[in-house]
């Protein structure tokens, strides 16, 4: 490994120069600056982290909070992270994961340690017991999410609540009624989770407005709950022809369910999911789709977060970014008469 010695040897300086260069507390002329810059380059020097973090007081670190439970969809989650991660060090910084739900105990060893520069949190809960000691902390701070109160926070997320209203519009334009909403899994909604919370939100006022009837039911994801799910919701709504899925792993189930029981899609029933683009294009059927930009709301966190780090008296802000609808071969105009009778058994 390449010390700070053999890099003052190369450059033909001393070694508090070098350090003066890393560190920016003195000024250097620009040729030695530039000298120095070059035998760092040359010989692949690497300033060790801890070392830099004591003589600048600050690490180049930024800590991603990102709780990993069996009830979350994690490649979504592992598509923020990265883009996080790649970003971070477009711009000579590095990320430190925290992927345990210890809620605000995973704050305060974070802010204690002083490993971090700053924070970005995800799995961000409507009423979030980690923020209050976010706002206490002072520490450059942004949110993928957006809890009940967001005042003093800068956040980042997907609007769900329009994202809601524009699924209940799409079918609602090709004529249903009826619509039923998967959703994720029980203790999501439990926890009082943000995106799920609001985009139910969504879809109720929006159906409210259109006299559309809406049932919502929490799914947990796997064959069997699906089959249980689908079997409740034509057993209390027998009228049902559009559904919205929020839950990526319920995707496959349904669709197998629903052709199981004959009903084809789109002709007797629509499908709009809340997924990624890969997984909407990869079905049976290409599923019509509100898009999930992981990647936008993990640069634009960095940005933000980078902001804020420069300049602590940055106004902090709200960006919901706008949902984009893409229509494919799942969704269609409802049914003349909705399929009433008794359906194929759900059985395996």
């Amino acid at each position: 490994m390449v010390t700070l010695a053999e890099v003052a040897r190369h450059a033909g300086v001393s070694a508090s120069t070098v350090s003066y260069v890393l560190s920016g507390k003195r000024t250097i002329s620009t040729p030695t600056r530039e000298r120095v810059e070059r035998s760092i380059r040359e010989l692949g020097y690497h300033p060790n982290a801890g070392a830099r973090a004591l003589a600048s007081a600050k690490s180049n670190i930024i800590a991603l909070m990102m709780p990993l439970r069996t009830e979350m969809y994690v490649p979504v989650m592992t598509d923020i992270a990265v883009a996080v991660a790649t970003t971070a060090r477009e711009q000579a910084h590095d990320v430190l994961l925290v992927t345990g739900h210890e809620g605000p105990a995973a704050v305060r060893r974070v802010v204690g340690s002083g490993l971090a520069d700053a924070m970005i949190l995800m799995d961000v809960e409507l009423e979030d017991g980690r923020l209050p000691l976010v706002r206490e902390a002072h520490r450059p701070a942004v949110l993928i999410g957006l809890p009940a109160d967001a005042a003093d926070l800068t956040c980042v997320d997907l609007d769900f609540a329009a994202t809601g209203r524009l699924c209940v519009d799409h079918l609602a334009d090709l004529g249903h009624r009826d619509i039923a909403v998967v959703g994720e899994a029980a203790a999501v909604y439990e926890r009082r989770t943000g995106f799920a919370e609001r985009t139910v939100q969504g879809v109720r006022e929006r159906a409210a407005e259109l006299g559309v009837r809406v049932l919502h039911r929490p799914c947990e994801g796997s064959y069997e709950s699906v089959a249980g799910t689908l079997a409740r919701i034509f057993d209390e709504r027998p009228a049902t022809t559009g559904f919205v899925v929020q839950n990526e792993a319920a995707i496959g189930p349904l669709l197998g369910l629903l052709r199981q029981q004959g009903r084809a899609v789109p002709e007797d029933i629509s499908v709009v999911a809340v997924c990624p683009d890969h997984v909407a294009t990869q079905t049976s059927v290409a599923l019509t789709s509100v898009a999930i930009p992981a990647q936008e709301m993990g640069r634009r966190a960095v940005d933000l977060v980078m902001a804020k780090m420069r300049e602590a008296s940055a106004e902090p802000v709200v960006e919901l970014l706008p949902p984009q609808l893409t229509v494919r071969a799942s969704t269609g105009p409802a049914p003349a008469a909705p399929r009433t009778g008794p359906a194929v058994p759900a059985a395996r």
